[in-house]
């Protein structure tokens, strides 16, 4: 399978912004819009439908999260308690794998990925997350199961064929010290299901990211792809954790709030310097994570009162383009692109 880099792995061309509003430079010519656990506003997430819708909406990406079965298989969910995204409470024959644990700090009681059998998770159907906020998703509930990573490696070949362009993909490692600790590798199998499918090389559009900077910097010493740290509200963002995340690290994907905080009445404040600081150390900056619906977006992008009604969130891609990020990751892959498209 032969496809094109990703935009943090192209050479950084400076952009100028337009016109008397000079915007904040990105270092791409064109930021890139990432599909978050694919299409996940319109189908449950990291679905193949969910994946297949995005690339169809035209995203430049695609964004998964990866957790490990009992027997060490990779497969595309967000967190490792399933009890959220799939049937697993429905299954009287599994009902003795339920347990609780401690998981980054917080108590979970549920199902576990890392305790069931890739066979044993095969007999689960996904379903959407919130239904409550996306009801419409719920019509897909139980058409599909739980992809494996190299379903979802096969079907982005297959689909970049289709769409006769490249697909890049964003590969968020979860909780690397917790499943060490419980002695199941995870670099391992990744490294090993993308040399499969000749996606470990300098020119593969995969990126990898994780919250847990030690991975990362393992992975700087055993691959060419790029790394991104991933940042959330509280995390340090100072000059000296940049310094060091930019010695084995190609960009940052960061919470909204990091770049646009909200002031304390829900309006936009003014940009940080993140973004700035980050290109002066040649860091690329993805966001995340855009949503439509009002309850996720700023007082002045709502519209109406109705938490689940949606908002103005090419309004809100464009605040973030004006101040100079590189992509947007985002549930709403169709309503963001536009903002980008107005950049040309």
């Amino acid at each position: 399978m032969s496809l094109p880099t990703s935009l943090l792995t192209r050479p950084p061309t400076v952009r100028p912004g337009p016109g008397p509003t000079r915007r904040t430079a990105s270092l791409v010519v064109t930021p890139e819009v990432v599909a978050h656990r694919g299409a996940s506003g319109h189908r449950p997430e990291h679905t193949l439908d969910a994946y297949r819708t995005a690339i169809r909406m035209g995203a430049d990406a695609l964004e998964l999260d990866l957790v490990p079965t009992a027997d060490g298989v990779l497969v595309a969910r967000h967190e490792n308690e399933l009890s959220r995204t799939t049937d697993v409470a429905e299954r009287p024959e599994l009902a003795h794998l339920r347990t609780t644990r401690v998981v980054a700090g917080t108590t979970l009681t549920g199902w576990f990925s890392e305790d069931l059998t890739l066979a044993q998770l095969r007999t689960l159907t996904a379903r959407e997350r919130m239904p409550g906020l996306r009801p419409g998703n719920t019509r897909h509930d139980g058409r599909e199961g739980v992809a494996t990573f190299t379903e979802v490696l096969a079907m982005l070949g297959a689909e970049s064929t289709r769409a006769g362009r490249s697909i890049a993909l964003l590969v968020e490692i979860k909780e690397p010290a917790y499943f060490a600790g419980r002695g199941i590798a995870v670099e391992e199998p990744l490294l090993a299901d993308l040399a499969r499918y000749g996606l470990d090389g300098p020119r593969s559009p995969v990126v990898l990211m994780s919250f847990d900077g030690g991975v990362l910097r393992r992975l700087a010493a055993r691959t060419r792809l790029p790394l991104v740290r991933l940042l959330d509200l509280g995390d340090d963002v100072g000059p000296a954790a940049l310094d060091e995340i930019e010695t084995y690290a190609d960009g940052l994907g960061v919470h909204h709030e990091l770049v646009l905080p909200r002031t304390p009445e829900g309006f936009l404040a003014p940009a940080t310097g993140l973004v700035r600081d980050a290109h002066r150390r040649w860091l690329g900056v993805h966001v995340w994570t855009l949503r439509a619906e009002n309850r996720f977006l700023a007082r002045e992008h709502r519209r109406g009162a109705d938490p689940a009604g949606h908002g103005d969130v090419g309004a809100a891609a464009a605040a973030l383009l004006a101040a100079g990020v590189d992509g947007l990751i985002t549930d709403h892959p169709d309503l963001v692109l536009p903002a980008v498209r107005a950049l040309a």
